[in-house]
């Protein structure tokens, strides 16, 4: 009925369109010579699994779909689909991950709003004015993937100069419009693709870094009024971690004078903003040689140098030979990678932070600041506080947690994704025992 009365409409304009058809609850229309002028497929979902939807949520699982109406061996990845509940209501387009536990992922409650180079454009735009009223340089992460309406993609900023990471198929076929959306929004000099992270395995995406506009391979940022120069082609994801910003910014206070640890320094995010934030000297501890030359340059470039030392080498590794030569320091950062990549991980994950935290702790003074941090998605913050009580008292200590933080507003979070707020970051005061 719904289709013959569509028909009827539409005789005003049968020179247009002769047809109108179903197919999988979705409409095609037909023009003169037979060609599709609208085709849709749709992926149907089970009874009541669209109730987390309609809670906010934006992926949909595997399990939660109707395999006989609409099988996902039938989709391809990268597909984009009208979503149907089980009554046959759409709830909106999503991106299709076949293969995937995330077999879908929402872009639009709108079920006729695709994803294509005019809606990247909007998004970006809405993305922008965010971080526009909250940052006084162009230096942030400007998309956050789901956060900002763009599922598998993040994109930060430095200046002029930009870089990307693609996680699935949908935003792979789009590379060229993201880099023309990023041209016209921002007037972007420089696109590099870092498309070399783990998530795009699931997918069946290769893994490769390359230059979608312009040659850049280090940039310039400024953060918390100190400059610093990244590698973005070699470095580690997309050459710097701007969610820790504010969580840095808050050290200001208690570093000043002080003898600093800082472990996993990477390129100096936190050793260096400690130096120039007034630390009398820093420790930085990292494997990698060339994140420690980068970090050389980024102290010579604020003019610490001269109160900073680089070890190269494994961080429990360089722990233990820390502690046998009876070194202590008046603040010990503790910032490593994720622990936990999968929920398999978990066990072995927790007991790698509590054997780094423990051998971290040790090396303090009687009355040490400790920064613990996780970007564990997996990992409550509730448990990471729990690891540093557990911890603390192994060692006879007194642990009181002072601040506490998460990621930067750059990294805004979907109150019914969970797994979006990933980062945790415990500032805690360490006594000896009563």
């Amino acid at each position: 009925m719904w289709a013959t009365n569509l028909a009827e409409s539409a005789r005003p304009y049968s020179r247009y369109l002769i047809s109108v058809e179903l197919f999988s609850g979705i409409a095609i229309l037909r023009g003169l010579i037979g060609e599709p002028v609208m085709t849709e497929v749709a992926l149907h979902l089970n009874k009541n699994a669209d109730r987390r939807l309609r809670q906010g949520h934006r992926w949909i699982y595997s399990n939660e779909v109707d395999k006989v109406k609409s099988p996902l061996k039938a989709f391809e990845a990268g597909q984009q689909a009208v979503l149907l509940s089980a009554s046959g209501k759409a709830v909106g387009r999503v991106i299709m991950s076949p293969n995937a536990l995330i077999c879908a992922r929402l872009v639009s409650r709108d079920a006729q709003q695709v994803l294509n180079a005019s809606l990247l454009v909007h998004r970006i735009k809405i993305a922008l004015s965010l971080r526009e009223k909250l940052f006084d340089r162009h230096c942030y992460r400007l998309v956050y993937g789901d956060s900002d309406g763009l599922p598998g993609l993040v994109v930060d900023r430095f200046g002029d100069d930009f870089v990307v990471q693609i996680s699935n198929t949908a935003m792979e076929l789009l590379k060229d419009d993201i880099v023309a959306a990023l041209q016209k929004v921002c007037k972007a000099k420089s696109v590099l693709f870092r498309n070399d992270g783990k998530m795009r395995e699931a997918e069946g995406l290769e893994s490769y870094v390359e230059h979608g506009l312009g040659e850049a391979t280090e940039v310039r940022l400024q953060e918390n009024g100190v400059d610093f120069i990244v590698p973005v082609a070699e470095g580690q994801k997309t050459g710097w971690f701007y969610d820790h910003r504010l969580n840095r910014a808050r050290m200001r206070d208690y570093v000043k004078g002080k003898r600093v640890l800082d472990l996993y320094s990477y390129v100096g995010g936190w050793g260096v903003q400690m130096a120039a934030f007034g630390a009398e000297s820093v420790t930085c501890v990292d494997r990698s040689s060339l994140a420690l030359d980068y970090l050389q340059r980024n102290a010579e470039l604020n003019g610490v140098a001269e109160r900073m030392t680089c070890i190269e080498g494994d961080v429990f590794e360089v722990c233990r030979e820390l502690k046998l030569n009876d070194e202590r320091f008046d603040v010990v950062i503790v910032d490593p990678p994720a622990f936990i990549p999968r929920r398999k991980d978990q066990r072995q994950g927790e007991q790698a932070y509590h054997r780094l935290n423990h051998l971290a702790m040790r090396l303090l003074s009687k009355d040490g600041v400790f920064l613990s941090a996780s970007c564990s998605m997996h990992l409550p913050h509730d448990r990471l506080i729990d690891i540093l009580r557990q911890t603390s008292r192994s060692l006879e200590r007194e642990l009181l947690v002072v601040e506490q933080g998460t990621q930067g507003p750059d990294h805004p979070v979907i109150p019914a994704i969970p797994e979006t707020q990933y980062l945790k970051s415990v500032l805690c005061r360490v006594l000896p025992a009563l």
